[in-house]
């Protein structure tokens, strides 16, 4: 039985980081221009883009470093940000609608290009499929694919036909594909702390164990953590499926949804060659989805379940081993060495929410990534940089110009309403 609630169960990503950050409380006084809430890839991220802007930077995290979903999800890295970007054409129009798309691709650039900027080992590898699990979705991805080209996407697409899906996955489950030369996978927890010592070493000031306890809002903003206390000219809300009650308008728009992840035993080459041929990162189509890929040491990693009604499971490896031998039956001999998970957050129109606060003109967010949040989170990043620093950010005037419902009722009644939406999206999977 697990005996850690699946936001302190130990992950094989803590348990296989290749750094060790000591960073100090808050304590006292400090006077900066932007404060930060996060130390996730959202608050990291910002804070690298402000100090190459020239900002002075603090950074509060309540726990530690990539300690939320930053430093515990699925380690996919794939293109796109929100789901079905049609919808918002009424609002931003066609031409917005493009854009939002050509960001989608552009955020897996940024990681790329922050990885090899400051050289941070995180196992990162090229290759994705998306999955097929009835004809239909083949038929999407063929779509997918002819707008991507029309779009100018530099990197290979390859669709896989019902004969050739053992030449990507090792399963009888599905009924085709497409590749993606251009997505992949990493280690997110390495990411995150490479990317803490990168804002480190340019010069922000990163307060760990330093949860915020109050905001006193105006010209000057005046963020109280621990023994200490942050005043700055502009704060950065990053906080996504952790927010709590930080700021309730805020909180109002995001449901904390739990995802679950578990890793095998190391497989062996062969065995893992077997099952991921091509060393892709993976995910099917269905709501509830399943999504998994191979650790460098050959470990499969498998995740999802989506939770939407706020319970966890009491045992995340009973709960999820039987998905993976759905997928991989030939695994049923293999040990489960780790089983952990987090809060992902969830808008209603699955659209990132990043914006200023309409009564507070020098408050930024950004949040509700919808379980895409490696590549989403470093672009929203780009963003409010932008935003802050006072830089021209079509990116920032087209995610502020998208509305975003409020759930009612708080915490408690949040979580199932979002839990009946998602039941009936699945109902309608099977018509």
């Amino acid at each position: 039985m697990l005996t850690h609630t699946p936001d302190h169960a130990p992950s094989y990503y803590a348990a296989s980081s290749n750094r060790h950050l000591a960073l100090p409380a808050l304590e006292g006084d400090v006077q900066v221009d932007v404060c930060i809430v996060g130390g996730g890839f959202t608050g990291l991220n910002t804070a690298i883009e402000l100090r190459q802007r020239g900002l002075s930077v603090a950074l509060l995290e309540a726990h530690r470093v990539g300690w939320g979903a930053s430093g515990r999800n699925g380690g996919q890295l794939i293109r796109g940000v929100g789901h079905d970007l049609d919808q918002f054409e009424k609002t931003i129009g066609r031409d917005g609608v493009r854009d939002l798309k050509l960001m989608g691709i552009e955020a897996v650039q940024i990681v790329r290009e922050r990885v090899q900027a400051f050289n941070i080992d995180c196992d990162l590898t090229w290759g994705y499929c998306d999955l097929a699990n009835k004809p239909a979705h083949l038929e999407h991805f063929r779509a997918d694919r002819e707008e991507l080209i029309e779009l100018g996407y530099a990197h290979d697409l390859h669709i896989i036909e019902p004969d050739q899906v053992n030449s990507v996955v090792g399963s009888n489950c599905y009924v085709g594909g497409m590749t993606d030369t251009g997505s992949g996978h990493l280690h997110p927890l390495n990411l995150a702390l490479g990317e803490a010592q990168a804002a480190i070493d340019l010069g922000a000031r990163l307060f760990e164990q330093s949860q915020v306890t109050r905001i006193d809002f105006g010209p000057t903003v005046t963020v109280h953590a621990g023994r200490g206390r942050v005043r700055a000219g502009q704060l950065v809300i990053g906080c996504n499926a952790y927010i709590g009650s930080l700021h309730p308008q805020l909180s109002s728009t995001v449901i904390p949804a739990g995802s679950y992840v578990i890793a095998t035993e190391p497989l062996g080459e062969e065995r893992a060659a077997r099952l991921i041929p091509q060393n892709m990162a993976l995910c099917d189509q269905r709501v509830a989805l399943d999504y998994y890929r191979l650790s460098a040491d050959r470990r499969l990693l498998f995740g999802g379940a989506c939770h939407y009604s706020g319970r966890d499971p009491a045992d995340i490896q009973a709960y999820m081993r039987p998905k993976m031998l759905r997928v991989f039956p030939e695994l049923a001999d293999v040990r489960i060495e780790y089983q952990w998970g987090g809060m992902i957050g969830i808008g209603a129109n699955r659209l990132p929410q990043i914006g200023r606060l309409p009564e507070h003109g020098n408050v930024f967010y950004a949040q509700a990534y919808s379980g895409h949040g490696v590549n989403a989170t470093h672009l929203a990043a780009r963003i409010l940089a932008e935003a802050v620093s006072g830089q021209a950010s079509r990116g920032f005037d087209l995610f502020s110009r998208v509305p975003h419902m409020h759930f009612p009722g708080g915490q408690r009644f949040r979580a199932p309403l979002l839990a009946m939406g998602m039941a009936w999206q699945q109902l309608k999977e099977l018509l």
